[in-house]
């Protein structure tokens, strides 16, 4: 008889675990919690709208082509892809904007005309990104990251190096450049990563080149394409989805789990893999004795934010807006000090405008506008509707000021999501949005292990685990995972 595993939880790293277990030829249930697969990359549809309700940003290409090669497929057999350019617009609190091309050249171009002379200086910043996003997706992204030892050795000693782990980026990037556009331009993905520049490794500006050279993607039909694309490769190997399936307990025997126990029934299997919140199946699936981490562990770590959503059916076309918008016409710096020294709610949030519809029609009526609107901010905070309608208001009119468009008598949809819906449909610890901070302290080794340490044929993916969060890293969790139950199976 086949070895069997079982998943716990349908977002990216689940199903990735899911997929590559099942072509590795060992039988596969996944569990998932919701109605659908996807995770935080699940849409919901209103009124005519299509809104997807977590990620939005397609970056990193590559790990989406190697994951769907590494099955013998392309990309192009589940979605179509179109690159943004610009890829996305950043709105200052001069009433400026600029528009971030695509094109290398255009961008180093436009760069030049705010500091004369950093044309050749971003050329050798980009080079050295380039040569950090290479060392990490080649030795150190696919380590699960057990010990120390893994890192030991000549190749990644140099690349370690090279990878400037003990400066800041606040710092590196100001080795380069000086015009507060353009740091700002660089340092807004760090604002996702879980902690300020400077105490964010250097090692980050890799993100840079991801952003800058890669480019930024959109899959036609909504990033909920891809969670239906890898649920769909999952049926295609013969895993067996269950939804509406919460899991509320792991039966360990000696120190092997057994069974899972969901909606009155169970699931026996060799082995697990939990793609759900690390910390939800920590202190609710588990007995104390087969836990890894005690809650003052969980309770010192660092997390990256968590947000503030909104869903926003427009009732007419929306001028001034791109697919991506940023607006830093507030303070950077005292909103990133309340999200990770204060944090509390911040008092002028910088904040993200989605506008899907003005790449594709299909996610909204014709005619009319699919708006996501997304404030960054604290976990563990707690708000009501009248909160969140005061932020929601802030947010159209500064959107007025800096565009011209008044949206407020053209809302025909809206809904609001922040930490309580985290909780609620991901067990979202402290309702996070993108899981653990990626400061030193918290890297590789550092980071919650992927191999239960008290139960043996226990393992975990997801952005509380190696090598962190967003998306790419989450796929590649699930395939890390996928080879970890290999070894364990089959040894």
């Amino acid at each position: 008889m086949r070895k069997t595993v079982a998943i716990i939880g349908g977002g990216f790293a689940g199903l990735s675990s899911a997929c590559s277990l099942a072509a590795r030829g060992f039988d596969v249930t996944l569990l998932e919690k919701n109605t659908s697969t996807g995770g935080r990359g699940r849409s919901f549809s209103q009124n005519g709208y299509s809104f997807d309700m977590g990620p939005s940003w397609y970056w990193m290409p590559g790990v989406f082509e190697e994951f769907f090669a590494s099955f013998d497929k392309n990309v192009a057999d589940y979605y179509e892809l179109k690159r943004l350019d610009p890829s996305y617009r950043v709105f200052f609190n001069s009433q400026e904007s600029l528009d971030v091309p695509a094109d290398y050249q255009a961008f180093k171009r436009m760069i030049e005309v705010l500091e004369p002379g950093s044309g050749p200086r971003l050329d050798k910043f980009i080079k050295e990104a380039k040569a950090k996003y290479e060392a990490s997706m080649n030795e150190f992204v696919w380590k699960p990251s057990h010990s120390i030892s893994e890192y030991v050795s000549p190749q990644l000693l140099r690349a370690s190096f090279r990878m400037q782990l003990f400066s800041s980026f606040s710092n590196h990037a100001r080795r380069y450049f000086s015009h507060p556009k353009i740091l700002k331009l660089l340092e807004f993905p760090i604002l996702f990563l879980g902690a300020k520049p400077e105490k964010t490794p250097a090692m980050y500006s890799m993100m840079n080149y991801a952003d800058i050279i890669l480019g930024t993607w959109y899959p036609i039909g909504g990033m909920v394409r891809i969670g239906e694309a890898m649920t769909k490769l999952a049926n295609e190997l013969g895993v067996k989805i269950i939804t509406s399936s919460d899991v509320k307990k792991i039966q360990v025997s000696g120190n092997k789990a057994h069974t899972l126990f969901y909606n009155n029934t169970s699931l026996t299997a060799d082995a697990v893999v939990a793609a759900a919140d690390y910390h939800h199946v920590e202190r609710n699936l588990l007995e104390p004795e087969f836990r890894s981490y005690k809650e003052s562990y969980w309770e010192s770590r660092a997390m990256s934010p968590s947000t503030l959503i909104f869903y926003v059916g427009i009732d007419k076309k929306v001028e001034g807006l791109e697919h991506h918008n940023l607006f830093f016409d507030q303070d950077f710096e005292a909103h990133a000090r309340a999200i990770y020294d204060d944090k509390a709610w911040p008092s002028n949030p910088l904040f993200y405008v989605c506008c899907p519809s003005r790449t594709d029609h299909s996610v909204a009526p014709a005619g009319k506008e699919n708006v996501f609107i997304l404030i960054p901010v604290a976990t563990g905070l707690t708000s009501s509707e009248e909160d969140r309608r005061k932020y929601f208001d802030q947010c159209l009119d500064r959107i007025k000021v800096q565009t011209g468009e008044d949206l407020s008598g053209h809302i025909e949809y809206y809904r609001s999501y922040a930490h309580e819906e985290f909780i609620q449909d991901y067990h979202s610890f402290k309702g996070n949005a993108y899981g653990l901070a990626n400061t030193l302290r918290q890297t590789a080794v550092f980071k919650p292990k992927m191999k239960s340490r008290r139960v043996k044929n226990l393992f975990y993916a997801g952005q509380l685990t190696v090598p962190g969060p967003g998306v790419p890293p989450s796929i590649i969790s699930g395939r890390i995972a996928a080879v970890e139950v290999e070894n364990y199976l089959t040894r």
